[in-house]
């Protein structure tokens, strides 16, 4: 059939192939922070009056969605918010030189230094970074604590331990489709990054819509009909749906913040994660869609498979090659 020139199959094999981080380095990377863990609560237990009380993995390998062009890892360090500064570069700082107390003697201290939103910790064999971002910590039940964002410097609660069980049952509740279409979409994203200027699309939005859409009944067992519904719901909607989950709080608690996207933290119903998004932000990203549902409804026109494909390198880039 003419619609089927580029089937499932093709962008699972794709999947596969190219934008899935493989089984195997997922199990070095998360062994990788497993033993920066390791060496840090041992540290906090040589040392009870230190400042640092756990290290959590977060993040998209945790997640499970991570992608094959992976290049750092994401970790949160609860820190005692009593002693530590309530100020985001100071709070970046400090986290960093207790770090590099923790790892004297197995890191140098320039492989510890502070970025714009984390302390990124160096590991020069792997080649790979972990980012650590900071909690500040005053013993709250499910690990929950507050970020110090740079845009505000105002706190933002969260719980990684919270989040990471709304994601794992998502992924009970559709298992394979769920996370293989999150990272089908963010690879979607990370090309129009490269190619459409202001275009934003942030990992943690994606997750969210997708567990709504699921949430609600959506099919993703055929990967080219799930993406053509997907930007279809973005082009439809224009993102003007209120997303909410009540996975964890009332779905009332969610108020109207007045922002054009409205996608609340499943954690934390005073987190709008698209707060920062404007009208001309959002018109980009239904730019972008709109194209991918033009680029999807060629393929299933084409008279041949190379037409086909050709338009799916639209959505997915040159490396797409039908097969």
């Amino acid at each position: 059939m003419l619609d089927k020139i580029v089937t499932h199959a093709d962008i699972a094999s794709f999947a596969a192939d190219r934008v899935n981080l493989k089984t195997a380095d997922v199990a070095e990377y998360r062994q990788q922070v497993a033993r920066l863990r390791d060496r840090l609560t041992g540290y906090i237990s040589d040392h009870p009056g230190f400042d640092l009380v756990k290290m959590l993995h977060s993040g998209s390998v945790k997640k499970g969605t991570a992608l094959k062009t992976l290049n750092d890892m994401d970790v949160a360090v609860y820190v005692k918010a009593g002693k530590a500064p309530q100020e985001e570069s100071k709070l970046l700082d400090w986290t960093a030189e207790r770090l590099r107390e923790a790892y004297k003697g197995i890191l140098n201290d320039d492989q510890i230094h502070p970025e714009h939103h984390c302390v990124a910790v160096e590991f020069r064999g792997s080649g790979l970074n972990v980012d650590v971002v900071p909690v500040l910590y005053e013993d709250d039940p499910d690990d929950r604590g507050y970020l110090i964002p740079p845009s505000t410097g105002i706190r933002v609660l969260t719980s990684i331990p919270l989040h990471l069980k709304f994601i794992r049952t998502r992924k009970d509740n559709h298992p394979t489709h769920f996370r293989q279409m999150v990272r089908l979409v963010k690879w979607w994203a990370r090309i129009q990054k490269s190619s459409r200027d202001g275009f934003r699309f942030k990992s943690f939005m994606t997750e969210l819509l997708l567990a709504k859409l699921m949430d609600d009944g959506f099919k993703a067992d055929d990967y080219a009909q799930a993406l053509f519904d997907f930007f279809s719901y973005i082009v439809r909607t224009r993102l003007s749906e209120r997303i909410v989950f009540s996975d964890y709080y009332a779905s009332s608690e969610a108020k109207d913040d007045g922002n054009p996207i409205q996608i609340f933290d499943p954690v934390n119903p005073e987190n709008n994660v698209a707060s920062r998004y404007r009208d001309s932000d959002r018109d980009i990203i239904l730019e972008a869609a709109e194209d991918a549902l033009d680029a999807i409804a060629f393929a299933r026109r084409a008279t041949t498979k190379g037409e086909a494909v050709e338009a799916w390198q639209e959505i997915f880039g040159l490396s797409f090659k039908g097969s």
